[in-house]
């Protein structure tokens, strides 16, 4: 009897521009979970894809329970036992939890009515059965990220999956959360359930995964059981390199002031917020969910409506009320959800990196500088190690990874002064993560000054010069950067009132 549920052999896919996948092989062994691994654009996405039958096989074969198979379709590999959990969760919002697990396999009565009752029996076994603690009638626009997830979870059971596929699970979970989804996960093992864990946080992996199996540029480069490894190997591996410094920070000079916000407001998302950023100065802003950081860049840049405050740039007071008059004053901004506010899926890389930069790049009469534009923008594709074989390559063909790469770039290529990044290295691997790192150091170092978001604190205390602490909508703390750590930042996030505010000057 063969060890393994399922096998790919020599897997090969190519999109325009892109060599994906390169004759790799990836075995599942039932009862286990198998990390995948790699940096951006290493062809995780792309080799699962292939086995759910999104993407079809250029050459290569998949072996389930010993016999060749090919997959034409989701709704295939669906009834062959193999379900994924995408990282970007697509439920039918105004539909019910239970209506959403059963979508288009509704148990009927006579004349082809739908059974309501039986569908919520099913619904609430499925879900005791995984210790999930949610009423089957709950719309699904009412849930939080992590109940949906545990909803999809539910769904790939109800198929009798045998082969289910986590792609970035915990991405926008809390720690509570991810102990659950873990706890889900080790009774699923124990019911024989192959699990294919595909994540870039090195911890997790170490925590849950019985194997891992790395790939580097589409190629296949290792499998090996988790006790057998160090995460230096593992990331040394990925990247093919060694990465000596994670977080890269040099002293930076640091100026005059260059930004001034006074009792900034916005409705109910946060209120009274004061602080200075100052030339060469990287700021963080952190805080748990919900704290409003978001909330307050996105006002400062003009997308939301402030209700009361002030914004001095340069010494003079800067009316912003939209986006085009922040980019007027110098500023910059990355925002947390690449999909929904970043890339424009139909474009190409030249065109999604220069769209925020045309006015500098224009000839005055309409027409773009194609040379220069094209000089600057290989420049940045080099320095960030996107991987495309032309500027010309669509950026919906590119990873997750990959596309924040060029969100990052496009920034860049302006006279932004001020650049502020929200969530900056969400779903990208540690090898990218570092160079996105060093890129913001030596824009820093450069008289650039840099407003860091994020809900990782190593990020937060490894890149920044002060920290701004915030909890529900109100800034909790501000501390300088010797003064950082996991437990002091943790602290002023969960702390109930201001009496405890900690400020610091930068001098």
């Amino acid at each position: 009897m063969n060890e393994y549920i399922m096998e790919m052999r020599n897997i090969n896919k190519e999109f325009p521009g892109v060599k994906a996948l390169n004759n790799v092989t990836f075995k599942l062994r039932p009862g286990t979970v198998h990390a995948l691994v790699g940096e951006n654009g290493a062809g995780k996405s792309t080799l699962m894809r292939c086995l759910i039958g999104i993407n079809s096989l250029d050459s290569g074969e998949i072996v389930l329970d010993n016999q060749i198979i090919k997959i034409p379709s989701t709704h295939f590999a669906l009834i062959h036992g193999i379900a994924m959990i995408h990282q970007e969760l697509s439920p039918v919002s105004d539909r019910s939890v239970m209506e959403n697990i059963w979508l288009g396999r509704e148990p009927l009565m006579v004349s082809f009515f739908v059974d309501h009752s039986k569908m919520y029996r099913n619904t609430k076994e499925l879900l005791n059965e995984l210790s999930i603690d949610l009423d089957p009638k709950e719309k699904m626009a009412n849930l939080t990220v992590a109940k949906m997830q545990m909803v999809e979870i539910a769904k790939a059971i109800s198929f009798k999956a045998r082969i289910l596929i986590m792609d970035e699970p915990t991405s926008a979970l809390t720690g509570t959360e991810v102990k659950h989804l873990f706890d889900i996960i080790k009774k699923l093992k124990n019911n024989g359930v192959g699990i294919i864990y595909i994540s870039h946080k090195m911890e997790e992996i170490f925590e849950i995964a019985d194997e891992v199996t790395i790939l580097r540029d589409g190629q296949y480069i290792s499998t090996d059981k988790t006790k057998d490894l160090t995460i230096n190997e593992i990331i040394t591996r990925m990247v093919g390199r060694q990465l000596s410094d994670m977080f890269p920070k040099i002293q930076c000079k640091i100026g005059e002031t260059v930004m001034k916000v006074e009792n900034l407001s916005s409705g109910k998302a946060f209120s009274n917020i004061s602080f200075e950023l100052h030339k060469g100065e990287i700021l963080g802003i952190c805080g748990l969910v919900g704290a409003g950081r978001t909330e307050l860049v996105e006002t400062i840049f003009g997308l939301r409506r402030k209700t009361n405050g002030t914004i001095w740039i340069d010494g003079r007071e800067a009316k912003i009320d939209n986006p085009i008059q922040a980019t007027r004053h110098g500023l910059g901004f990355l925002t947390e959800d690449r999909r929904r506010t970043g890339i424009i899926p139909v474009l190409s890389i030249f065109h999604n990196m220069l769209i925020a930069a045309i006015r500098k790049y224009s000839n005055g009469l309409g027409f773009i500088k194609i040379k220069p534009a094209n000089k600057m923008i290989f420049t940045y594709m080099s320095k960030l190690r996107i991987k495309a074989t032309s500027t010309k390559v669509l950026i919906q063909n590119l990873s997750g990874g990959n596309q924040q790469k060029v969100l990052v770039a496009r920034w860049l290529l302006t006279d932004t002064k001020i650049l502020m990044l929200d969530e900056p290295t969400r779903g990208i691997d540690v090898g990218s993560k570092a160079e996105i790192y060093s890129i913001i150091t030596s824009l820093a170092n450069e008289g650039k000054s840099i407003i860091i978001v994020s809900s990782e604190m190593p990020e937060i205390i490894g890149m920044c010069d002060r920290v701004i602490v915030m909890r529900q909508g109100k800034m909790t703390g501000l501390m300088n950067r010797n003064e950082l750590n996991q437990e002091v930042l943790m602290y002023y996030a969960t702390i109930n009132t201001q009496n405890d505010l900690v400020s610091r000057d930068i001098n």
